[in-house]
């Protein structure tokens, strides 16, 4: 093959790898954003379909480095370690599939979390630590009122602190609704 014909050539496959790897990407995103099992297996088969193109590529361009009549191989060399990255992310995607739910190793997993789902819990976390604090504070504003009580003067600083408790109350009651919309899902 000459030169010119042989260069063609390998910017085609390039081109195609460059392809290969941006749907073999958006492929495994929607692997890993789905926990909807038959379409996780549907888009694992068409990851398999994009890797065997990526290996062929592969391994036409492994000959190609191979080759004398290529003088500059720093491109092939580096689309070579891109399929070859991409190659290990399906192999670990793969064993990731295959591991039997009820296995050692699929109980060992971690389940696999919806990010809704997730970001959920994270706020449910926060409003319950929030409503938590809030009920301490009110407990030593009332045992702040209970002291001043005892003292029996009555100072600005005791409307102040009824103010307060007064305030926190308001604040727990908010915070309770929204925590119960949030678990019956009624928060958008």
């Amino acid at each position: 093959m000459t030169t010119r014909k042989l260069q063609m050539e390998i910017e085609r496959v390039l081109k195609k790898v460059a392809e290969g790897v941006d749907t073999f990407n958006e492929i495994f995103e929607k692997i890993q954003a789905n926990i909807n099992q038959p379409q996780r297996e549907k888009f694992e088969q068409d990851l398999k379909k994009e890797i065997k193109k990526l290996q062929r590529h592969r391994d036409q361009i492994k000959a190609w480095i191979s080759s004398n009549d290529i003088k500059d191989k720093r491109q092939l060399l580096e689309n070579r370690k891109i399929i070859e990255t991409q190659m290990e992310r399906f192999k670990a995607c793969e064993r990731e599939m295959k591991t039997k739910a009820y296995s050692k190793e699929g109980l060992g997993l971690q389940t696999r979390v919806d990010p809704r789902e997730k970001q959920k819990d994270e706020l449910g976390n926060w409003i319950t630590s929030t409503l938590e604090n809030l009920n301490t504070q009110i407990d030593q504003l009332e045992a702040e009122q209970e002291t001043l009580l005892a003292k029996k003067r009555k100072t600005d600083r005791l409307e102040i602190i009824s103010g307060w408790i007064e305030n926190h109350r308001f604040h727990i009651h908010k915070l309770e609704v929204v925590l119960r919309m949030l678990q019956n899902d009624m928060v958008p």
